[in-house]
């Protein structure tokens, strides 16, 4: 009988028939997850690894793919990309590309951030990597290397296709790579409208809240009749960027209403604190250095995630040696740095020199023990 009930519980998640209910903002849709950008903690999570088709939002690993090679200086934003008879034979949703069209690699990504374009796709995935399949490929190479483990790309589109499927987790950890490491795609997602062809061509983004969210940075919806309707939902206030996935939401209003109260949720109950040293760090002195201390500090800028009743309770203490050796190293680590939420420690950040510091040489000891010797001799009148 259990069996039965979990059997038949799958199959509601599966075919829609649940909403999604958990500790928190209430969505109506199949999944649903929110994450913070800098840390990549999850604030908030529901069926967040189930495995479901996730339409268009698939564009999130095409542009990420886009800007990697936009970075590596494969391409440039003026390449020109021609369009085969593939791609613009794709359909869906798309902007009409023709076959022997070339169009520069900025506007192909305007057509696929904004109007969510196939045809676009698909060029851009041939040109890249000669055919669709073997951009597939480098898309789930990708999605590995980012620890997406319920994710199968079969096309670079979203368009429906047997076993390709993803989780809010996984679409989560790929929206994250891509602002975080990406930012200008921005210039992509936050368009409203613009045009194609010299003016020619309207585009109108399919993502409403880059017009109706304040702070909205992006970034894909999708939606098909099995996915229904799907979303990867960005948007920064204060300093902190969140990302909201809402998967197999009934109507295009419920993800919107869905990504819209986890962002509110997060926006109102967390803040991220820096991480700073309670007191000035004191420079560490070094035996036989050719200076006579170095100076410690954070060997990276933190931020914790924390709710924001206990953003006032955050102290630190250091550990440190009372001298060092010469010679030190730059970078290298002297200590580390505790940090206390409500006097629990929650993290360690490492200490490390901020300059080096050489060794001296027997000649550098002798010589100063010798001049101190004389000095010292003149002053008493010897």
């Amino acid at each position: 009988m259990k069996k039965l009930c979990a059997t038949l519980l799958c199959l509601a998640l599966c075919m829609g028939a649940l909403p999604v209910r958990a500790a928190g903002p209430e969505v109506n849709a199949r999944a649903a997850l929110l994450m913070e950008k800098s840390t990549g903690q999850v604030l908030y999570e529901a069926n967040a690894h189930a495995p479901l088709e996730l339409a268009s939002v698939t564009k999130v690993m095409t542009m990420l793919l886009i800007m990697e090679a936009l970075d590596a200086g494969t391409i440039t934003k003026e390449t020109m990309v021609p369009v085969s008879a593939t791609a613009a034979g794709m359909g869906g949703s798309q902007v009409y590309m023709e076959e022997g069209e070339e169009f520069s690699v900025h506007d192909m990504l305007k057509a696929i951030a904004v109007a969510s374009g196939n045809d676009a796709c698909v060029a851009m995935a041939e040109y890249l990597a000669g055919s669709e399949s073997a951009f597939v490929e480098k898309m789930n190479a990708r999605a590995a290397e980012l620890g997406m483990e319920d994710t199968v790309f079969c096309n670079c589109t979203g368009l429906p296709a047997e076993g390709h499927h993803s989780s809010a987790y996984d679409i989560a950890l790929m929206s994250r790579e891509l602002i975080l490491r990406h930012p200008d795609i921005r210039t992509y997602t936050t368009i409203w409208m613009d045009t194609l062809r010299d003016g020619d061509f309207q585009l109108a983004n399919t993502n409403k809240l880059v017009r109706y969210y304040e702070g909205a940075t992006g970034l894909k919806t999708g939606s098909t009749d099995a996915a229904l309707y799907c979303l990867s939902a960005t948007a920064e206030k204060e300093g902190m960027e969140l990302i909201a996935v809402i998967l197999g939401a009934p109507t295009s209003n419920d993800r919107f209403e869905g990504a819209k109260a986890l962002l509110n949720y997060g926006f109102a109950a967390y803040a991220l604190v820096p991480v700073a040293p309670s007191e000035p760090l004191t420079p560490v002195p070094v035996t036989l250095g050719t200076a006579a201390s170095v100076l410690p500090g954070l060997a990276q800028e933190r931020q914790l995630l924390l709710p924001k009743g206990e953003a006032g309770k955050v102290t630190t203490t250091v550990d440190l040696p009372s001298a060092l050796s010469a010679p030190v190293e730059a970078g290298q680590e002297l200590g580390h740095l505790t940090v206390l939420v409500d006097g629990q420690a929650v993290e360690e950040i490492p200490l490390v020199a901020q300059e080096a510091v050489g060794k001296r040489s027997l000649w550098q000891v002798y010589g100063g023990l010798l001049a101190a010797l004389f000095c010292g001799a003149g002053e008493a009148g010897f």
